[in-house]
């Protein structure tokens, strides 16, 4: 597979729960380890935040996973600069906290050093030993790297959905608003010509009384009297 993994070791801050190295490769690579993990124990001043990180030792490169209070920490031996050599790695460091974390729970968190180192570095030598060897290895690694794609797309889709339904609400909201908005103007003309409509007839009615009163007054001067006596007989 081209990545071997010749060392690995799960660590609470700068003490040592459990080790395997291959070959031999415990006492230099352990070394190494210490440092790495001291150096991180005590940037973080003993609480460091979660991370992924990788560092070079000559032609080998230590690669380092901390979660929940735990680091796993594992050696390979070539070049990890680029994203598909760092693949394999952190999928084996995180398979060996997924299972360190179910084997021990809470009681690794007031361990004392080497305390699951018995029973735990004959997991962690299993697991080097597939990571490292077996090629189906990295065919689960890249479909669980595409499950991941495919999830962070679909929570993508998920939240453009939601967002999409928030613009349909604040549609219907401003459709709904229109709606009242058209229904009071509706109600407002139809007042208003009620209004017009009465103020004409009114007007109309005026007009004829006027007029009216115009003619009966011309008939009277003319019949010489309000009663039209000469023009009734």
């Amino acid at each position: 597979m081209g990545k071997k993994i010749q060392y690995a070791v799960v660590a609470r801050g700068a003490a040592v729960l459990a080790e395997h190295g291959a070959g031999g490769t415990t006492t230099n690579a352990g070394a190494v380890a210490r440092q790495i993990l001291e150096r991180l124990h005590a940037a973080g001043g003993g609480a460091a935040a979660d991370c992924r990180v990788s560092y070079t030792q000559g032609l080998y490169v230590f690669h380092v996973m901390r979660a929940d209070g735990l680091t796993a920490l594992c050696m390979t031996d070539d070049d990890a600069t680029a994203a598909s050599g760092r693949r394999i790695p952190f999928v084996f460091l995180e398979d060996i906290h997924g299972k360190f974390v179910k084997t021990y729970g809470r009681a690794a968190l007031t361990a004392l050093a080497y305390a699951m180192n018995d029973e735990f570095s004959r997991v962690l030598s299993k697991q080097m030993d597939y990571y490292s060897n077996d090629p189906n290895a990295d065919c689960i690694t890249r479909m669980k790297g595409e499950m991941d794609q495919v999830r962070s797309i679909m929570i993508d889709n998920i939240d453009k959905v939601l967002e999409r339904g928030d613009r349909l609400e604040m549609l219907v909201d401003k459709t709904t608003t229109m709606q009242g908005n058209t229904m009071r103007f509706k109600r407002q003309a139809r007042r208003f010509r009620n209004t017009v409509w009465w103020r004409n007839v009114k007007l109309t009615a005026a007009v004829i009384l006027i007029l009216l009163a115009i003619i009966y007054i011309v008939l009277a001067y003319m019949c010489h009297g309000f009663t039209l006596p000469s023009c009734v007989r």
